[in-house]
């Protein structure tokens, strides 16, 4: 058996098969067990639970859920250049599922962890992109980006910035394994990039077209 249920895991945790167990607000949805199946620094879970079909009748399934927490993402806008600052850093999922070279084009983006989502959002823009939120920001939306199988949940926001906002390198941080570019385009550009390819991160593409729709002004 994995650790993480009642021996703890590489990250202190247990009673990780307890998840979705009580959840009662679906009175179509009864959860009947829950094994936790990978105990990586993420969890994998295989959950079994009975659910009413819209005749009535009663069935069972069995499902799947990678949990790797919330997070939150943000796309900067230079509303007096109207240009907007992205990361580049590669991704091996994208690069073994058909990306040429699997480096992606992205708004700065992190886990919660124990932060609430502004607060994350404020943090992963320092690390990765070095600039200082000095405004406010504008929660776009919130989304489940893969429901059928991620169970992650993120917070997307839109804020202004400068060339003085720009305190640091950014770049990620390197005990984290990270390696990432900062990359400053105009806005048009990024949209064309959306367009023929260029850019194919979902989060990205959201926000962008999010600020496309609502307008370019400051503090949109």
């Amino acid at each position: 058996m994995p650790r993480g249920v009642d021996v703890p895991d590489g990250r202190g945790r247990t009673g990780l098969d307890r998840v979705g167990r009580d959840l009662t607000g679906n009175p179509d949805v009864v959860v009947r067990d829950v094994e936790v199946t990978s105990d990586g620094w993420h969890v994998l879970r295989r959950t079994t639970y009975d659910r009413r079909r819209p005749d009535g009748t009663w069935t069972t399934e069995s499902r799947e859920t990678y949990d790797r927490g919330n997070g939150a993402t943000v796309l900067l806008h230079d509303p007096d250049r109207d240009t907007v600052l992205l990361t580049r850093q590669f991704r091996f999922p994208a690069y073994v599922n058909g990306h040429p070279d699997g480096v992606l084009l992205e708004a700065a983006a992190g886990l919660l962890d124990e932060d609430d989502p502004e607060t994350a959002v404020r943090r992963e823009t320092q690390e990765e992109l070095g600039v200082t939120i000095a405004g406010p920001l504008v929660q776009a939306f919130d989304a489940f980006t893969s429901p059928g199988s991620v169970t992650e949940r993120l917070h997307c926001y839109v804020g202004s910035y400068s060339p003085a906002d720009r305190t640091g390198a950014g770049g990620g941080l390197a005990e984290e394994g990270e390696d990432i570019d900062v990359v400053e385009l105009p806005f048009v550009q990024a949209l064309a990039m959306v367009d023929d390819g260029r850019i194919r991160d979902a989060k990205t593409i959201m926000l962008l077209q999010w600020l496309a729709l609502r307008g370019r002004s400051r503090g949109a």
